[in-house]
């Protein structure tokens, strides 16, 4: 082989046995967005042997500005993202196996998608699926690193089964809403940032060097200049029914599941959170007003206009999507909006 690799073998937490384990290695990649497409760049010119990329979505214009691996003819074919990372990362280096699937990830695709992943990167835009990450993660023994960004804050985390406390036990349930990219904007290092963390703790993890793990939960924002890295070892609990010592991975369970259903005749659909928690009506319709979007508000519910399509936020947690009939897509407005 030529000396393709040379300059990361030179590098000693690596090596040349470090670059033949890579060679050897399957990583999921959940999400294709900015830190999707980042850490499988990374990935791939490092030399590991497969990467799974998931995503539900098509190249915009607006994905242009930070989502490295693709170009505006892309987003003028509204390719799908997976298709054009794949098609790019292929052309990076051949010698890794890229498979893209596009769909939208739930649980029995998750039960699919595990089998001989060596570690899961967490690229997703919503807390729903990083959940079921982190139950699939603790079900069968995967570590993954959660990573997450919006505007300039970014935040990272390594979670090793058996080890570490798990997202639930940091989290104990899934939020409702909060700031988005679409919502709070983004800019490119920000992303770029917690591509860093992730793909750094993932090629530790995927060379077996875990006395260089990072240990705390790292968080920055860049543009305040701002930097913390907490310990959270003190949070894990040993009746987390995600990682404790009788583990049920409720969020693998229907009911602990966001439920959505087509309204007949109405071109709409329901999407119905899986936390009981209502929903704060006032600090939804402060965040929708930074898009620009139609405010509406009475005492029961507000509704936001943008783009063509209307939702509506109830107190209960329910939203409502109209002018779209596709689930798919009512899920990819629910969390562009909603988080």
């Amino acid at each position: 082989m030529n000396n393709r690799y040379s300059r990361q073998e030179l590098f000693r937490g690596i090596g040349p046995s470090g670059q033949q384990t890579l060679f050897q290695k399957h990583v999921l990649i959940i999400g294709a967005g900015a830190l999707g497409s980042g850490s499988a760049e990374v990935l791939v010119r490092a030399g590991i042997g497969k990467v799974t990329l998931v995503d539900r979505d098509y190249v915009e214009w607006s994905n242009l500005q930070r989502q490295q691996l693709y170009t505006e003819q892309d987003a003028e074919e509204r390719i799908p993202k997976a298709a054009a990372a794949q098609r790019r990362l292929k052309e990076i280096n051949s010698t890794v196996t890229i498979e893209a699937i596009i769909e939208d990830a739930g649980v029995e695709e998750f039960e699919k998608l595990q089998k001989d992943v060596d570690l899961i990167i967490d690229a997703t835009d919503n807390f729903d699926t990083r959940m079921i990450i982190n139950d699939i993660s603790q079900k069968y023994g995967i570590p993954w690193v959660y990573g997450a960004c919006v505007g300039s804050y970014g935040i990272s985390y390594t979670i090793i089964p058996g080890k570490t406390p798990c997202l639930h036990c940091l989290l104990e349930s899934v939020p409702l809403g909060g700031a988005t990219c679409d919502t709070a904007g983004i800019i490119g290092p920000a992303a770029g940032m917690v591509v860093s963390y992730q793909t750094a703790e993932a090629l530790k993890l995927l060379v077996g060097n875990h006395g260089s793990l990072r240990t705390k939960l790292v968080t920055f924002d860049l543009w305040s200049n701002q930097h913390s890295a907490i310990s959270p070892q003190g949070l894990k609990k040993e009746d987390c029914l995600s990682c404790g010592s009788k583990p049920s991975y409720p969020f693998l369970n229907y009911e602990n599941q966001t439920k959505t259903a087509v309204l007949c005749g109405r071109n709409s659909v329901q999407i119905r959170p899986a936390g009981k928690d209502r929903r704060d009506l006032d600090k939804a319709a402060n965040l929708l007003a930074k898009t620009g979007g139609k405010i509406e508000r009475n005492p029961f519910l507000l509704s936001f206009e943008i783009s063509g399509n209307r939702l509506v936020l109830f107190q209960d947690g329910r939203v409502l999507i109209h002018g779209v009939s596709d689930i798919s897509e009512a899920k990819k407005i629910y969390h562009r909006y909603l988080g």
